[in-house]
């Protein structure tokens, strides 16, 4: 497989990825709220939001391995760490803090056990977090898109 083959599936995989996550975001999670009591909805939400924190890390992983064997593959040896990588460390850290780190403390907000931040507020975060990974994924699709590996 050339190095640009690569670097566009890898795109398109990105591609995929966001879509997915815009679909989670814009049509499942709001459908349940819409559709059922909240926290019948809620529960349904969570799961989604869950098994899409485990996708997207497992997703990070196989496109840090494609980025690596393009890297390898040219000649010109850009840094590994470029910026298309770099992005792909930032949606693994936003889903690790999002879901991983932000969830259990929304989970006592909701309880009424949170000292802290209200559940509205950390709800407003984890959105932002997520509205943050998607837009990640977004670039990063056109930049693998948009360019040939040299």
């Amino acid at each position: 497989m050339t190095p640009s083959t690569l670097q566009r599936t890898a795109g398109y995989l990105a591609g995929l990825w966001a879509g997915v996550l815009l679909g989670v975001g814009f049509i499942g999670a709001p459908a349940g709220f819409a559709s059922t009591f909240p926290e019948t909805a809620g529960r349904i939400a969570g799961r989604m939001f869950m098994q899409e924190a485990y996708l997207s890390l497992g997703l990070s992983v196989l496109l840090l391995m494609m980025l690596r064997r393009i890297w390898q593959m040219t000649e010109t040896r850009r840094s590994v760490l470029g910026a298309d990588a770099l992005m792909l460390l930032g949606v693994a850290f936003v889903t690790v803090l999002g879901y991983f780190g932000l969830q259990p403390v929304m989970a006592a907000a909701r309880a009424g056990q949170g000292g802290g931040l209200s559940f509205a507020a950390l709800h407003g975060i984890s959105m932002s977090l997520f509205a943050l990974k998607t837009l990640l994924l977004l670039v990063l699709a056109w930049r693998l898109n948009g360019s040939k590996a040299a």
